[in-house]
């Protein structure tokens, strides 16, 4: 706080009490809390404008168990406000107290806009200094910080109810709210926002989709360099508010209006049977490391919310960064975990979400540095009786481990052997049948030696983190030039192939190749045990050109152009009609794991394994190309009469006479060929084909089939 601005109030103010934190609307005024163990002073500001000076500096005066309250008379919900909090500054011992820093309610539940660094007075330190120093910028930057807001919160939920899918028959859409309609094609009233998705939610009903996962909706730090160089973070992976609906995705109707409109959101996609799945990132925040800005945590009390490492001679001058952003949540700290639960509480609660995907989680669990299935973030989330009825997902890894299969057992992990193994299959590589074959049934070598079942295993070929589907068979290397960093960032190894030719291609034969490889990965996807997530955009062949870490791109190369969803409309069907069919055959959303063993008293294996010869699959053959496969389903028929179904996969250049097992009183009929044109290669129920020559089958190259037994 400028000392141009002494502490005064024209409000009548009481002690308040230390719970809730953050501020809590009442009859006659507003509560307010905030934590600081460490604080030596702490004053809430109170604001007309979010541009303008404080009309009202109160000075809290009480502190209990370190939460400093009051309650103030007179104002109510719509009030803006802020901290100024005194304390220590000295970067060696963690203390990063700065009074002139304007700071953010943690427990905020909207902001009035973006934080921006104008003429850097965002920073905590003297830019001209050198950097070792970190000496504190005295510049106050009040009026440029947008405002914490007292937030109604009263809505009209018109009876909502979550539709509480069990996991085992969930269809996730990984997507961007903003790309999904923020391109002019989308042909939306309201472009890049909630009122905007909520729009389009019969495109997802008419695909299929039962589960929205949403990139990042917490208000989120735009990065400095990033500004710099005319890009934004479009991702959002930069939490700066942890209940904070991110503003600029909202109308801008009124302030704190994205409350409002987010939960009209999940409510209407909840009357459209779609859950909300939201990606959160507790494992690091805006503020970067120890040259970022003082926003909010690291003003407040940074020596508790963040993990301090030692460095030369000062050794809590820097962060602990197992995630690549600078800092790491130090939730091993009691006040720093009821942060994040709180928080996590509170969408569910108050928002109505359905689950979440924790970004980068294996940061949040570990001791003393070690990722440990034990650590006190997944035993809290397991013993909270709000948190341990929803669904919760892992990406099972950070910049230092990856742990796939190894989170508790109330956990779902995205299945990062999943995307690799189907990526190399499918492309050609050799020597992965073996392998194969775990991942089409749920990777029980991952998830079954704790207890856990198969739709535990989140399956995906494509998400928002690398190629999309079309560019998955269009590039074979990146091409991110236009991120600024000389095609330096991105991942190199991607398992991708173009088909014969780099790029866009007029040819219409390797067009076709590319077409017939993307329904190969659908298939792969659709009807492999697990629970599927197709990422937005892969329905209609979304381009990025090439770019593999467009996180930066907010324009048109990351939005959803919805031109191909009508010049592809032969995927979008065949996309719609692999959905369809995984519902319609529940042997292919088994709760259990396959025992290769008969389990319905007639003689026939869950699962039975072959070659083109019906032998027994030579696994660890590293020129196997093909691999064959039954599923019986008499244990899970949804009609009169048992139903066998027999998959052919093959990547393999040249085609293949494949032997089909033979029938007592039933036939095969051919339901899915991919090497066929559109229309043929996905019959409709009740339309399959019967097999001409009922004991074998031409299968050209790399292609799918599916085969019906009844």
């Amino acid at each position: 706080m400028s000392d141009s601005i002494p502490p005064q109030t024209s409000k009548k103010c009481l002690p308040g009490k230390h719970y809730p934190l953050g501020a809590t609307v009442y009859k006659n005024g507003v509560n307010f809390a905030i934590f600081s163990r460490y604080a030596q002073e702490v004053f809430l500001l109170l604001f007309d404008r979010p541009d303008g000076d404080p009309t009202n500096i109160i000075k809290i005066e009480n502190c209990t168990r370190y939460i400093w309250h009051v309650f103030v008379k007179g104002v109510t919900h719509g009030q803006l406000y802020g901290f100024n909090i005194r304390g220590n500054y000295a970067p060696a011992q963690g203390m990063r107290f700065n009074e002139h820093k304007l700071l953010m309610d943690p427990y905020a539940r909207a902001l009035t806009g973006k934080f921006k660094n104008t003429e850097n007075l965002l920073l905590a330190y003297d830019a001209a200094a050198p950097e070792k120093d970190l000496i504190m910028d005295t510049r106050d930057n009040v009026r440029v910080v947008p405002k914490s807001i007292v937030i109604d919160n009263s809505f009209d939920w018109q009876n909502d109810s979550a539709p509480n899918i069990p996991f085992e028959e969930l269809i996730i859409y990984e997507v961007h709210l903003k790309g999904f309609t923020a391109h002019p094609s989308s042909g939306v009233k309201h472009p890049g926002t909630y009122r905007g998705f909520v729009e389009k939610i019969p495109w997802l009903k008419n695909l299929g989709i039962n589960a929205v996962e949403f990139l990042p909706l917490h208000e989120f730090y735009v990065e400095d360099f990033l500004s710099e160089k005319g890009l934004a973070n479009y991702w959002g992976y930069n939490t700066i508010g942890f209940f904070t609906p991110e503003s600029s995705y909202s109308s801008g109707s009124f302030p704190g209006c994205q409350v409002q409109e987010f939960k009209t959101l999940v409510r209407e996609l909840h009357k459209a049977g779609i859950e909300v799945i939201l990606d959160v990132v507790y494992n690091h925040t805006g503020e970067g490391n120890e040259l970022g800005p003082t926003l909010c945590l690291r003003g407040i009390d940074n020596a508790t919310y963040y993990c301090l490492a030692g460095h030369d001679h000062e050794p809590y001058r820097n962060y602990v960064n197992y995630t690549g952003c600078g800092n790491s949540l130090n939730v091993a700290d009691p006040y720093c975990m009821r942060l994040v639960m709180d928080s996590l509480r509170y969408w569910v609660e108050e928002m109505h979400v359905d689950g979440f995907r924790f970004d980068l989680a294996t940061a949040l669990g570990r001791k003393k540095g070690q990722f440990k299935k034990s650590a006190s973030f997944f035993d809290a989330i397991l013993q909270d009786p709000v948190l341990n009825r929803v669904k919760i997902i892992a990406e099972p890894w950070d910049v230092e481990t990856y742990q796939v299969g190894n989170f508790p057992v109330d956990w779902s992990e995205w299945n990062g052997k999943f995307r690799d193994t189907i990526r190399r299959f499918i492309k050609g590589d050799s020597g992965q049948i073996k392998d194969l074959a775990f991942r089409l049934t749920g990777s029980a070598d991952l998830f079954a030696d704790d207890g856990r079942h198969p739709y535990n295993s989140i399956n995906f070929v494509t998400c928002h983190d690398g190629f999309t589907l079309n560019d998955l068979v269009s590039y074979g290397t990146k091409h991110n030039e236009a991120n600024g960093e000389d095609n330096r960032d991105g991942a190199n190894e991607n398992h991708s192939w173009n088909c014969g030719f780099e790029g866009e291609t007029a040819d219409l034969q390797i067009k076709k190749l590319r077409k017939r490889q993307i329904k190969n990965f659908l298939c792969c996807l659709f009807f492999s045990s697990g629970t599927p997530m197709l990422l937005g955009g892969d329905e209609f062949l979304r381009t990025q050109h090439g770019n593999n870490n467009a996180y930066c791109q907010d324009n048109a190369l990351s939005w959803f152009d919805w031109n191909n969803a009508r010049k592809h409309k032969d995927i979008r069907e065949f996309c719609t009609k692999a959905i369809a069919f995984r519902k319609q055959y529940p042997v292919l959303q088994r709760r259990k794991f396959f025992l290769g063993k008969d389990t319905a008293g007639n003689d026939i294996p869950d699962i039975a394994w072959f070659d083109a010869h019906l032998k027994r699959p030579q696994w660890e053959n590293p020129e196997q190309r093909l691999l064959c496969y039954q599923l019986d389903g008499s244990e899970n028929r949804i009609k009169p009469g048992n139903y066998l179904l027999f998959f052919i996969l093959h990547a393999d250049a040249e085609p293949q006479s494949v032997e089909l097992p033979r029938l007592e009183k039933k036939a095969w009929y051919r339901i899915v060929d991919t090497s066929l044109p559109p229309g043929d290669d996905f019959l409709p129920p009740d339309k399959e084909m019967s097999v001409q020559v009922s004991d074998t089958y031409y299968v050209h190259p790399r292609s799918i089939i599916v085969l019906l037994g009844k």
